[in-house]
């Protein structure tokens, strides 16, 4: 879902500061207005919040929040991702398809054999009913070493030989795919998340960055389409290097984010729709403020942002 690489690749933070294409020159309240304006205009994604308070990966979501939160977004957006099959998270992409809304639908894998084979039945099934416009098999296994490349390649072969005719990838971080040839050679469609923040990059950088991580994929992708499935800004929390989260930054990095991907016809999967407080446990406290809405489903961003 995010991610702190230990390493970095070839990026090079420029001697000066990226130009800020789109922003330059604008005072608070344009900026503002453009936020507004780009979001009720619509957006290609955003990855599905499920959890409230108090929830967790694990819990059983019922089918009235899925569907509360998915009139929230559905005005603002074409897809919706999710990231799992099980657990109530199998009914966002039937939810999302009586909405109207096109799915990228997760398989969550992990270290727990039993759930792994649940949750790609369950992604298998919803395919053959039509609910599954491309299905991602795993997320960020390999950045995790949940699965050896084998077992994972062995998933998506058999997810590929059982929905023929719906494209077929894998999510994880952009070198990932630049690192592991065999694996984007099997994908449909190069599924990779692309996170300046979690390298620690200023935000003055971020969209260079961000482009940068895009275009080592895309060299490597073959001529296969790139998606990116996740990136985003906190709008609060712990400074990681030159990365500062705040909510001008977390406002600023969404317009250029969606003004590029416009601009360069690339599909953006933000992260996140929603701010969602679990995610303190495994990121610290910035990990629960990604979101465009906050955690009780109310527009940041919409009247003020300094």
């Amino acid at each position: 879902m995010s991610f702190r690489p230990d390493h970095f690749l070839t990026y090079k933070k420029p001697g000066k500061s990226a130009e800020l294409q789109f922003l330059e020159g604008k005072s608070d309240e344009e900026v503002r207005n453009l936020f507004l304006e780009i979001l009720y205009g619509g957006i290609h994604g955003f990855c599905f919040s499920l959890y409230e308070d108090g929830q967790k990966p694990g819990d059983i979501i019922g089918e009235t929040q899925i569907r509360r939160r998915m009139e929230v977004l559905k005005p603002h957006t074409q897809w919706i991702r999710s990231f799992s099959c099980i657990e109530g998270n199998e009914q966002i992409p039937r939810i999302a398809k009586e909405n109207g809304l096109n799915t990228l639908v997760g398989a969550w894998l992990g270290t727990d054999e039993e759930k792994n084979l649940q949750e790609i039945e369950s992604l298998i099934s919803l395919a053959k009913e039509g609910l599954v416009d491309i299905a991602a098999v795993g997320n960020e296994v390999l950045y995790r070493h949940d699965l050896s490349k084998e077992e994972l390649m062995y998933f998506i072969q058999h997810v590929k030989n059982e929905i023929p005719g719906i494209p077929v990838g894998y999510v994880d971080a952009y070198y990932e795919f630049v690192q592991n040839p065999r694996i984007t050679e099997m994908c449909d469609v190069i599924l990779s998340n692309c996170y300046p923040f979690w390298e620690g990059t200023g935000f003055d950088a971020s969209l260079q960055h961000m482009q940068h991580m895009y275009n080592q994929v895309k060299t490597v992708s073959k001529g296969k389409p790139v998606i990116i499935t996740e990136t985003g800004w906190p709008s609060k929390g712990e400074t990681l290097g030159g990365a500062v989260p705040s909510v001008e930054n977390a406002l600023k990095y969404f317009i250029n984010t969606q003004l590029w991907a416009m601009d360069e016809n690339i599909g953006v999967f933000y992260f996140s729709s929603f701010d969602e407080s679990w995610k303190v446990g495994a990121e610290g406290e910035v990990g629960a403020y990604w979101g465009i809405w906050d955690k009780n489903e109310k527009l940041k961003y919409a009247n003020e942002y300094v």
